[in-house]
């Protein structure tokens, strides 16, 4: 088998390896399916999931969902590194082709064949300018089969992470879609479903059942899983999003819930404490920050006319020096966070302690900037904040407004679930708010290519809700999307992450911890990307 695939650099290999190994030892292994009863595993969280379809939104959530149910060419092992999933095999043929020879044998949930025609039409289908899983086939210029079980990648130039980004690249049935018209992708923004969007039909370990929207997901394991030999004993997952910091507690406590991926920070020393529960600590590959419209001529909400503040460096500057990181780890977040310099966190390819140095609080020096900029009395602006989707993301938006309030900025606090908030971000009605970002590629450019690359379509920009263009970051971004030399390429990623730094593009506050808690009998790997897998689990 040839197989080339390029992942995070030594050191990030190392943090993620000794991470998934501490939480394995520490958990136990996984038991054979034939060793343990059947049993269902009923897992909770805050936020509920935005769409079934897998082609649509890159949501976290929604992506541990499908995750279960659709699967890629590729799939991560514990130790995050990439294996065979619908792929069996890949070989590199020259700088800008792969062959793929895909698993034979495997069928969809609905009991039709997986074949090549399942991957060009997925390939194209979340290609589609409505959905933002473009960077999972971002550099991917075309898709083409060769036989039946046969596809030939070609890229538009090389791509040292392709292997990485079809992980989330999942494969849905052409025909099911015809049958269902669901071939084109709905608009979310615009609240636009298609069949897709409530159902679904993968290849994967688990067929989803049913979802009542933010009420719970069901799922039922796929007896003809193509890797059914190591399934584990978790024959059903029932996900249930509460949002409610202490129902969801009450939840674990009293038994009704197995699993809870999002553990309040106020309770984690009880839950430790508690004999009966298991408390897993982890760091996960998410970075808190703030984004502003920096390409509007005027904001919206503003007191300023005829201008936008966010323009100036001096005002993102002034910005990110009021706010102290510091008060709100130890206040907020109860020590439960990593302070942030750059948009990266540990574990990323790209991130490195000598550039990850967090601003410093320095109220004096942000007044004067404001001053300078023309803003001697600050100004008032709209801010808009998720209230379930992030640890403490409600009350970090609180703590921020309030540090900005001392030089002036007055930030008119909105808050709302995530399921309103998404739409409303891409369809730019945002000035200023608190968001957070994954990278499950765990390369830097995954980040930078989706926030700060000006957005033209495809990947380039999908996530930039910014209107941020700089010509010179451009460049390095693209430059790191073809060089093949690792140390070459790692330069530029260093390159592109210090200048969103220095320029202020945008204002990282924190990279986020995620500690799960689960009764004694479960036993499951923390996963740094958030995403619980059943096929890693068993309950005794």
């Amino acid at each position: 088998m040839s197989r080339k695939s390029i992942g995070p650099n030594r050191s990030a290999r190392l943090l993620l390896s000794a991470a998934a190994v501490g939480a394995a030892a520490l958990m136990g292994a996984a038991l054979p399916a034939h060793e343990a009863l059947a049993a269902p595993l009923r897992w909770a969280a805050q936020n509920d999931v935005l769409t079934l379809d897998p082609h649509s939104q890159n949501h976290s959530t929604t992506n541990a969902i499908s995750m279960h149910a659709y699967e890629g060419l590729t799939r991560y092992d514990r130790q995050y590194q990439v294996e065979p999933a619908l792929a069996t095999k890949w070989t590199q043929r020259g700088p800008t082709s792969w062959r793929f020879e895909l698993r034979k044998g495997v069928k969809f949930h609905d009991g039709s064949p997986f074949t090549a025609d399942d991957v060009v039409f997925s390939f194209h289908r979340i290609k589609q300018p409505v959905g933002t899983m473009h960077p999972f086939v971002a550099g991917v210029a075309d898709i083409k089969k060769v036989d039946s079980h046969t596809v030939d990648v070609i890229l538009s130039a090389p791509n040292p992470i392709v292997l990485r980004q079809f992980v989330d690249f999942r494969i849905m049935s052409r025909t099911w879609a015809e049958k269902n018209k669901a071939i084109n992708l709905p608009d979310f923004k615009a609240k636009e479903e298609t069949f897709a969007t409530r159902n679904a039909n993968g290849t994967g370990p688990y067929r989803i059942t049913g979802w009542q929207p933010d009420q719970r997901i069901t799922m039922v394991q796929n007896k003809d899983w193509w890797d059914a030999k190591n399934a584990t004993n978790v024959d059903e997952v029932i996900y249930t999003p509460i949002k409610s910091d202490p129902t969801r507690v009450a939840a674990l406590l009293s038994g009704d819930v197995d699993l809870l991926s999002d553990i309040p920070t106020q309770d984690v020393g009880r839950l430790k404490a508690d004999g009966k529960l298991t408390v897993l600590e982890g760091s996960e590959t998410r970075t808190i920050f703030i984004g502003m419209d920096q390409g509007s001529e005027q904001l919206k909400g503003s007191n300023i006319t005829g201008k936008n503040p966010f323009k100036d460096k001096r005002v993102r500057e002034a910005m990110s020096l009021a706010i102290d990181r510091e008060a709100i780890k130890r206040a907020t977040m109860r020590g439960l966070s990593v302070p942030a310099g750059i948009m990266v966190a540990p574990g990323v390819n790209g991130n490195a302690p000598d550039i990850d140095v967090p601003t410093k609080v320095d109220a004096e020096r942000a007044r004067k900037l404001l001053a300078d900029a023309g803003y001697p009395n600050g100004f008032e602006v709209p801010m808009n904040c998720p209230n379930n989707r992030y640890v403490n993301d409600e009350e970090i938006c609180l703590a921020v407004v309030s540090m900005w309030s001392k030089v002036g900025i007055k930030a008119r606090l909105q808050t709302e679930s995530f399921s309103t908030f998404s739409p409303k971000l891409q369809a730019f009605e945002y000035p200023l708010f608190l968001y957070g970002w994954g990278v499950p590629t765990y390369d830097a450019l995954y980040t930078m290519q989706s926030l700060a690359r000006t957005r033209v379509g495809g990947a380039d920009g999908s996530g930039n809700y910014f209107r941020l263009s700089d010509a010179k970051l451009d460049q390095i971004i693209d430059a790191a999307k073809v060089e093949g030399d690792v140390a070459k390429r790692n330069a530029l990623l260093k390159d592109g992450l210090v200048r969103i730094r220095d320029e202020v593009f945008f204002i990282p506050l924190h990279h986020q911890v995620r500690p799960w808690a689960m009764k004694k009998g479960v036993t499951t790997p923390h996963r740094s990307d958030d995403r619980p897998e059943a096929r890693f689990t068993t309950i005794k």
